[in-house]
């Protein structure tokens, strides 16, 4: 459909129809307003024989006609897009997620193997993708056009994003939200392959320092040198054997209630405000004493203590 843009992702034909939609029915509307403003600019000119006598009647029937089928369209346009925005932002639940890191000026993507790309993203098609996104510096954009996906990228937050290629090729990635002297030069690529070519672009890619090492894997390591085992044990279990933490074995999507009595979803967020932030929301029974890691780990140990907390949420082990 689109002329310009390649439609390369499974949501892209329906953004532009969606974006044609809105583009006809505003200029529907600008024509028939300024339309009869044209009419009665050359019907009542200076000069015309226009009569000029007793006002016409109002017709009631044709403003509410008129104003009732506007709304209409304008409402439908509008549960169409909100119905869209809200699918764009619910990942399926076997999505392939993918870490990345925005700086100044470039993109570091990790996957959940280990395996890490520096301005460049390679995925698979035919299978949804999601980013779990951060900025370690100021604000960001991750915008590939040819998937019409577009998000901010948030310094001290996960921002999450999800897609799905359709068509094998190299599509560009931009920056679109200006980040300082660098910005033009914050762009890469999104290889989109077949899964054979993935799998087997994932056995060759390089990984992490630890040969053969996955994210979890890592996030154990990371998790064991920063003493978070003391007090987190496989149930909560300390050294000592008493219980003094929540369990992180099967912590992940689970709801957790709070002391203040409200409810909170341990997705990414939940996680890595427990690590930078462990005062802002206390899991009920438990005494607030886990010190703040702010400062010690930076956001690609976040995302590893991440993997490695969600990779225990059947119990298992990375």
């Amino acid at each position: 459909m689109s002329p310009l843009l390649p439609q390369a992702s499974n949501e892209a034909v329906e953004i532009d129809y969606l974006i044609l939609a809105l583009v006809l029915a505003s200029a529907a509307i600008l024509a028939l307003v300024y339309g009869l403003i044209l009419v009665y600019m050359f019907r009542y000119h200076a000069g015309s024989k226009a009569a000029r006598g007793a006002p016409s009647r109002k017709s009631w029937r044709f403003e509410i006609a008129w104003t009732l089928a506007t709304m209409a369209v304008f409402f439908g346009l509008f549960l169409w897009g909100a119905d869209l925005y809200v699918r764009l932002f619910q990942a399926p639940a076997d999505a392939l997620q993918i870490y990345v890191v925005a700086k100044q000026w470039m993109w570091k993507a990790e996957h959940v193997g280990g395996q890490r790309e520096l301005n460049a993203l390679h995925i698979p098609i035919g299978r949804p993708v999601q980013l779990v996104m951060t900025s370690q510096d100021v604000i960001h954009d991750f915008s590939v056009p040819a998937f019409r996906i577009k998000r901010d990228v948030l310094p001290g937050r996960y921002q999450s994003l999800w897609f799905q290629a359709d068509r094998p090729g190299a599509y560009k990635l931009f920056c679109t939200q200006l980040c300082g002297a660098g910005h033009a030069t914050m762009t890469g690529e999104v290889f989109a392959m077949t899964a054979p070519a993935f799998e087997q672009w994932l056995g060759g890619a390089r990984t992490t320092t630890v040969a053969g090492a996955s994210m979890a894997s890592e996030g154990e390591a990371l998790f064991m040198r920063l003493g978070c085992s003391g007090c987190h044990g496989a149930h909560g279990e300390g050294a000592s054997g008493a219980i003094r933490a929540p369990a992180l074995i099967g912590l992940y999507g689970s709801r957790v209630r709070l002391t203040s009595g409200a409810t909170a979803v341990a997705d990414d967020r939940y996680i890595r405000d427990s690590i930078l932030e462990p005062d802002k929301e206390i899991v009920a029974g438990f005494e607030p004493v886990m010190p703040s890691f702010a400062g010690q780990i930076d956001e690609e140990q976040l995302m590893r203590l991440d993997a490695f907390i969600k990779s225990l949420r059947n119990g298992a082990t990375p």
